[in-house]
């Protein structure tokens, strides 16, 4: 048994088919950890037939204000809905920077892998422009996404 493999090993996301192999490309250890967050994300709540209680609201604060208030309700709901559909976890920080002259929220996603104690971040770029292209190089997924951050989130 390797050293991780109890965190354990689904699809990776975005989908994506092995060359060399033909097979369904997978994701392991604390890279599905990363992508569950993301998918957690990016799902809706509802959207899912079998599971309606997985996803978030995220998309709710898209006309929000972006003051304190809200930040922080905001911060709040995406710590709750990670602890509470991501089990692995055992503590997750969020912190929340606005960058309203590009239309998006940065939100740093700090978390702790509870069976190893593992300390590990997730960056989640949350644009409040509709105007962006989700076609457009920027939007696209990159590769290095799932990059740690700098910050410390003790």
């Amino acid at each position: 048994m390797a050293a991780h493999d109890y965190l354990g090993v689904g699809m990776k996301f975005p989908p994506q088919i092995d060359p060399a192999t033909g097979r369904v490309m997978t994701a392991n250890e604390d890279r599905s950890v990363k992508e569950s967050i993301y998918l957690i994300l990016m799902t809706r709540k509802t959207e899912r037939l079998v599971r309606p209680w997985f996803g978030s609201r995220i998309d709710s604060y898209v006309f929000m204000d972006t003051g304190v208030t809200v930040l922080t309700m905001m911060a709040r709901e995406l710590h709750d809905l990670i602890m509470d559909q991501e089990p692995r976890l055992s503590d997750v920080n969020i912190d929340i920077t606005p960058q309203l002259e590009s239309g998006r929220l940065v939100i740093n996603i700090g978390f702790v892998v509870a069976s190893t104690h593992t300390r590990d971040s997730l960056v989640f770029p949350y644009y409040l422009d509709n105007s962006v292209n989700e076609e457009s190089e920027e939007f696209a997924p990159q590769e290095d996404f799932y990059e740690d951050s700098d910050k410390d989130f003790s």
